[in-house]
């Protein structure tokens, strides 16, 4: 090996599948691999050092996505001597060392509990040049205390909890995030400030049931007392979070919304269905008048609150009345937008052993007809807003037009996709400042505002955007090997400084 190649860092890339929770787990990858002495590769460079899988296990499609891209990616490592590919998250928890027998080329899989391990993994792979497979069962850290490389500079997640004690017949998740761990308040409100210190201006609180935050240390309405606290972080002007159970939505919660200036009216909550037989055969300890009561209560509170969900079509045993009680439900809520999916059958979940499996063509049918319905009111919902003002804070990589239509792009404070026309402050926007702006046209899934903005405020995040600044959060340091290049010996200090 050449001394040029031998001080040269190591690149990598990290391909991520799934929810926010894995977006999030792999900004901590990136965290972790940077602080070990990796440098992130290009997104054109076709042959990095390392490339790490983020996988889901949520979709039936997740295995042969996963095995697809391990396929393609084979000949690319025979061609480089000393590549490595690592696989992580769910589908690596699920399958274990399945993943080396069916992809022998794969040099490490680590699992959901064991992200800090991956530098240690990549080392000793090398070193034995043998593959490397290390699940554990649970956490071993709390994953917010890792090193973490945030991709945005103006928005944040913050994790408030990690795992999930329900038993929805539909989902694989908890067998493989374990049961539910909480955070300690000041731990979470630590973090907030520190993303805060570095330009942030919005944070979504995280957890794979959100509003059971509390359950391991005994305060069922800590997560409404955590809202407020993020209402006193001076500098945090936007907070979100992600995804409530509505078995636990508790009243304080709608209160702290609505009375926390800086909490945004918008609400995710998961629907799956709306029919009261198939609630009960998923095991979700909630029925659709329950649902729809939590609704009302908010829109009483904050009658400009965007509320969106997710539903399943197609669940085992699913007749026509149910899926019909399922668009009642949803005319009746007038979602501003809903993520909607086909059953996916899970081995290892009770679902898919359920009699009653549907025919595709009974699932696409209902779903077609689902997506119709939905689109058809959140199109009506956003044609109100014409007219209005709206609070964008602009991003990067909303709009996949924009560059063809010369508009931006940004998240209303309501949670909807704005583009609009720059006009005369062209060329001065970032993303992460703050534009008012008049909506002039909807759309199902996003709204236009084409005049020209009413207002334009620069922002650190938006400072930080313009010098190329990522915040970074640092954890605890674990004793990961360094790779790449050592640091610059420090220069010869001279009198009191060198005592």
């Amino acid at each position: 090996m050449t001394t040029a190649a031998a001080s040269s860092p190591r690149t990598y890339q990290v391909r991520t599948y799934g929810c926010q929770m894995n977006v999030h787990d792999s900004e901590r990858i990136s965290g972790l691999l940077e602080q070990a002495g990796y440098v992130r590769a290009a997104e054109a460079d076709d042959n990095p050092d390392v490339v790490v899988f983020n996988t889901c296990a949520v979709r039936e499609n997740a295995d042969n996505r996963l095995y697809g891209n391990l396929g393609h990616l084979r000949p690319v490592k025979d061609r480089h001597p000393g590549m490595q590919i690592a696989v992580g998250g769910c589908l690596a928890q699920k399958d274990r060392g399945e993943i080396v027998r069916k992809a022998p080329w794969v040099d490490v899989v680590f699992g959901t509990h064991n992200i800090g391990s991956l530098p240690v993994l990549l080392e000793r792979a090398r070193h034995n040049a043998a593959a490397e497979v290390e699940i554990i069962e649970s956490l071993d850290v709390f994953p917010s205390t890792l090193p973490t490389r945030r991709e945005s500079t103006y928005a944040g997640w913050v994790s408030i909890s990690v795992g999930c004690n329900n038993t929805c017949t539909f989902c694989i998740v908890p067998s493989l995030r374990g049961k539910e761990k909480d955070r300690r308040p000041g731990d979470i409100l630590s973090e907030v400030r520190a993303l805060v210190d570095e330009g942030v201006l919005e944070v979504t609180l995280l957890g794979q049931n959100v509003n059971s935050y509390g359950v391991e240390f005994g305060d069922r309405l800590a997560f409404g007392k955590l809202l407020r606290a993020c209402g006193d972080v001076d500098g945090l002007e936007r907070v979100r979070f992600t995804s409530p159970h509505p078995k636990d939505f508790t009243d304080d919660v709608i209160a702290a919304m609505a009375e926390t200036p800086n909490v945004c009216h918008s609400l995710h909550m998961p629907l799956q269905s709306g029919s009261d037989d198939v609630l009960r055969a998923m095991r979700r300890s909630y029925r659709a008048d329950r649902y729809l009561g939590i609704i009302e209560k908010v829109r009483a509170a904050m009658p400009d609150a965007a509320i969106t969900t997710d539903i399943i079509v197609g669940f085992p045993g699913e007749t026509d009345a149910d899926f019909e009680r399922t668009l009642d439900v949803v005319r009746e809520a007038r979602f501003s937008s809903a993520f909607t999916f086909q059953y996916s059958k899970r081995p290892g979940t009770p679902a898919a052993t359920m009699e009653g499996q549907l025919p595709k063509q009974v699932v696409q049918e209902r779903y077609e007809r689902l997506v119709a319905c939905v689109e058809e009111i959140t199109w009506a919902e956003n044609k109100r807003l014409v007219g209005e003002t709206a609070e964008v804070l602009v991003a990067v990589g909303e709009g996949r037009k924009d560059e063809r239509t010369g508009r931006m792009s940004g998240r209303a404070r309501d949670g909807r996709l704005v583009h609009f026309d720059a006009g005369s402050l062209a060329g001065q926007i970032r993303p992460g400042d703050i534009v008012h702006t008049t909506v002039t046209y909807a759309a199902p899934h996003h709204l236009n505002a084409d005049g020209e903005p009413l207002s334009h405020r620069r922002t650190r995040a938006g400072d930080a955007a313009e010098a190329g600044r990522s915040p970074r959060t640092p954890g605890v340091l674990l004793g990961l090997p360094t790779i790449g290049a050592p640091a610059a010996a420090p220069a010869p200090t001279t009198g009191c400084a060198a005592h």
